[in-house]
């Protein structure tokens, strides 16, 4: 199966075709850098960087870029808040965003252009949309002309006086339209700005990241990835603008993200329900967060709530002491394995890892079909709950257990562990290793476990389970294993 690509522009899923044989090129829009960074914020550079991942696997060279806005009225209007100025605060919080991609694993951004850095790109596009009539200069800003845009709207699928009623339009009498919009917005006092033709000034949003993106990915590239929410005006003005200078397509494939929802409503700083990701990653483990804003198709709401959060995190506890388990029966960790980063032929000796291949297929079908990562993941769960069938049918943690038997549980595992990097999961363990208080814990642990082995050898069964019992209202688990008693949290 070929993979195949839902466009938003088009409205239809089409077979993906990159503009150069073996690479792609894809921008995603990032934030405006004035608040600490909401879990809103990491949903499209999660689902992206699986997508990165994924083309990665089917053997292209991908260069994904997103961009920083670190200048615009909010930040300006904030900076004022806090005393600061524009430029620290949006130092300040770019290093909040960059440090809450590296902890949910998103690792596949290979450029983050400032706007800031890019003036002169802005200026030079600016320049010529007003040379071939598509923008118009006024009173010191500059303004695009949408009735100049023949098929302005073609992204939202509605004319331009649909798309007008249905929007905040900014109101300017230097516009010669209502719906216009800035590209340069002329200089106020104690602002930041820029030298231009038109005079001091800075950019409007859009320009910022159609000049950027060109840049780094050239006139057409392949993938225009953001929010549902950046459709219109966002979107919508960038591919106006571009191709009105280019006279060529801006992106071959639109792709927009579902959004983050609290009950009925968006998460988001304008309707006040935000959650900080430094904040929530002091309750849950990042990799809980990944695996919930994957659990999803990318174009479906993302249902947000504690008690969502706390079933994700139960079903992960399955994975990881599925983990526990490859340990015992091969000394070694899950997390090094070394399963293949390009796709291949697996081998399928036995009926049971015919079984996983089969799964395997499921998995790479899901991803085709537009990226399903929430697909793919009900394939990780089917694969779990195969192995360890497999496991505890043919003994694999006996000392008895068949090499033969080991030797295909090992080689299942490592088809999981393929699968599963692609989505970036289970990459690292989820648990830091223990050390000074913990390692105390572990010792006690340990007595606990050998004092209750003591007293059911000697048939004092009530004790036995006493210890039990007590551990278990502390929210200790015990697991009475073949080769002894291990516990968890």
């Amino acid at each position: 199966m070929a993979l195949r690509v839902y466009n938003t522009l088009t409205k239809e899923k089409a077979e993906f075709t990159p503009v150069e044989k073996g690479k792609v090129g894809m921008y995603v829009c990032g934030p405006t850098v004035y608040k600490p960074s909401h879990i809103g914020h990491m949903v499209g550079p999660v689902i992206f960087d699986a997508v990165k991942r994924y083309l990665t696997y089917l053997g292209y060279q991908v260069t994904f870029v997103v961009n920083i806005t670190d200048v615009d009225d909010k930040l300006i209007v904030r900076a004022k808040e806090l005393g600061t100025t524009v430029k620290e605060l949006a130092e300040k919080m770019t290093a909040d965003y960059c440090d809450c991609l590296k902890r949910l694993n998103v690792a596949g951004i290979d450029l983050m252009p400032r706007a800031t850095e890019h003036i002169g790109e802005m200026i030079e596009m600016m320049r010529g949309l007003i040379d071939n009539g598509h923008a118009y200069p006024s009173g010191g800003d500059v303004y695009f002309d949408v009735s100049k845009d023949a098929d302005y709207g073609k992204l939202c699928h509605r004319d331009p006086e649909q798309m007008e009623a249905g929007a905040r339009v900014e109101i300017s009498d230097r516009k010669r339209n209502p719906g216009d919009f800035a590209l340069w917005k002329g200089a106020k006092p104690g602002e930041p700005s820029w030298d231009s033709p038109w005079g001091p000034g800075r950019p409007g949003w859009h320009i910022e990241c159609s000049a950027m993106s060109m840049k780094y990915l050239g006139k057409t590239f392949d993938i225009h990835g953001g929010g549902l929410d950046l459709q219109f005006p966002h979107h919508e003005n960038e591919l106006a603008q571009s191709e009105s200078y280019t006279n060529q397509i801006f992106a071959r494939y639109w792709m927009h993200n579902g959004l983050l929802k609290m009950g009925n409503a968006k998460m988001a700083g304008s309707v006040g329900n935000v959650v900080n990701v430094a904040d929530l990653l002091k309750k849950y483990h990042p990799e809980t967060v990944r695996f919930l804003l994957l659990s999803t198709h990318y174009r479906s709401p993302i249902e947000y709530s504690d008690d969502r959060l706390a079933e994700v995190r139960r079903s992960l506890d399955g994975f990881y002491r599925f983990f526990e388990r490859y340990q015992r029966v091969n000394g070694a960790s899950f997390h090094q394995i070394e399963a293949p980063v390009r796709q291949g032929e697996v081998p399928a000796d036995g009926d049971f890892l015919k079984e996983i291949g089969g799964l395997r297929k499921r998995f790479l079908e899901c991803m085709d079909d537009d990226f399903n990562t929430g697909g793919a993941v009900g394939v990780l769960y089917e694969m779990l709950n195969k192995l360890n069938r497999f496991a505890d049918d043919k003994k694999v943690e006996d000392a008895s257990a068949k090499p033969q038997a080991k030797a295909e549980f090992t080689e299942g595992v490592r088809i999981f562990k393929e699968m599963s990097q692609i989505l970036g999961l289970f990459q690292e363990p989820a648990v830091a290793a223990k050390g000074g208080d913990d390692q105390l814990v572990g010792g006690l642990m340990q007595l606990l476990i050998d004092l209750r082995a003591e007293a059911r050898k000697a048939k004092n069964f009530a004790l036995g389970d006493q210890i039990r019992k007590r551990l278990t209202e502390q929210g200790v688990t015990l697991e009475d294993r073949p080769g002894g008693t291990g516990w968890r949290l």
